[in-house]
């Protein structure tokens, strides 16, 4: 009786799944598919997928839910789909910043969204702010509670182009990190 109960259990516990445990929202994994979606259209669909199901208020995995409304706005040929995702996106990054005003990764993320999209729709009207709190965090590192590889990335990626002006990137190059 005790053999069949046994075998009954093991072949209840095998074939039924506890959770659905394919979904993982660590930082890590969340940085390396954010940074996937913006550069393939499969990927983008799926980290939004993902992240679609999100609903915890971790502030960071808040901003790359955000992040992940953004590079669908890329990949939607539809103009009135892109403006709801972007939407939708600074909707989220207003959520995350509220819960985590200093944090230099949920502002580098609205920034790097912010700073791509057209003017004329003003929904980039926290490129300074963000800014100042990008570049406050990469000075007072390690502070900022944000590792050291993603900070060089987040300092790196601010020395490029049109982000910054020649006086600010003069004082990234002066950070060391």
């Amino acid at each position: 009786m005790i053999t069949f109960l046994l075998c009954l259990l093991l072949g209840f516990f095998t074939t039924t799944p506890l959770a659905d445990n394919t979904k993982t929202y660590s930082l890590t994994t969340l940085r390396q598919e954010y940074l996937a979606a913006s550069k393939e259209e499969a990927a983008a669909r799926r980290f939004f997928q993902k992240m679609a199901d999100y609903d915890d208020r971790h502030p960071v995995k808040l901003a790359y839910k955000g992040g992940s409304e953004a590079v669908m706005a890329k990949y939607n040929w539809n103009p009135y789909a892109k403006l709801k995702h972007v939407k939708n996106a600074a909707a989220l990054f207003e959520e995350a910043v509220a819960m985590d005003k200093t944090n230099p990764e949920i502002r580098f993320l609205r920034f790097t969204v912010e700073h791509y999209v057209p003017r004329y729709l003003n929904l980039s009207e926290h490129l300074q702010e963000d800014k100042r709190v990008i570049i406050e965090g990469l000075r007072t590192h390690p502070k900022s509670g944000v590792s050291t590889e993603v900070m060089r990335s987040i300092k790196d990626f601010m020395l490029t182009k049109d982000h910054c002006t020649p006086e600010e990137k003069e004082v990234l190059r002066s950070i060391a990190i």
